[in-house]
């Protein structure tokens, strides 16, 4: 779906909540084999038991992909992604987990290099099950100003 909004738009503190999506051990496998990172905290289930977490657990990257990939679900064709900022890891997610992401407009402020668009900060919060937030992130969208 295609849907215009300009930087004047956007309400700091409105929020949308994407739908689940259950993280499998296939996810944990093509998520190695397409990155490389086949580091036995993610594959290896003897090793994690010995382990405060006590199983494998999915990579941040692939926690981060997911996560992200649940909120596109909108082209805004006056806006692209400059990027994110300030992602951390907070919490384990394991196989059988089911994730959902929250995003909230965190805040607007001025291009510097566009004076025809602005910034607007996206908060990215990735729950698990328990609504914990096992991932935060803020992203950065240059969004076009209203013409005229």
């Amino acid at each position: 779906m295609e849907q215009t909004t300009y930087f004047e738009d956007y309400e700091i503190g409105s929020s949308r909540l994407t739908s689940g999506r259950t993280i499998t051990e296939t996810d944990f496998v093509v998520h190695a084999g397409h990155t490389g990172d086949f580091f036995p905290h993610h594959m290896d289930a003897e090793f994690m038991k010995t382990t405060p977490f006590g199983a494998r657990i999915a990579h941040g990257t692939l926690v981060f992909s997911v996560g992200v990939g649940l909120t596109a679900s909108v082209i805004n064709p006056v806006a692209f992604s400059y990027g994110y900022d300030r992602l951390r890891f907070i919490k384990p997610v394991f196989i059988g987990d089911t994730i959902r992401t929250r995003t909230t407009i965190a805040a607007k402020e001025d291009d510097p290099k566009r004076p025809n668009a602005g910034r607007v900060i996206e908060r990215v919060e990735v729950l698990n099950q328990r609504d914990e937030v096992v991932l935060a992130a803020d992203h950065i969208y240059i969004v076009e100003r209203r013409p005229g």
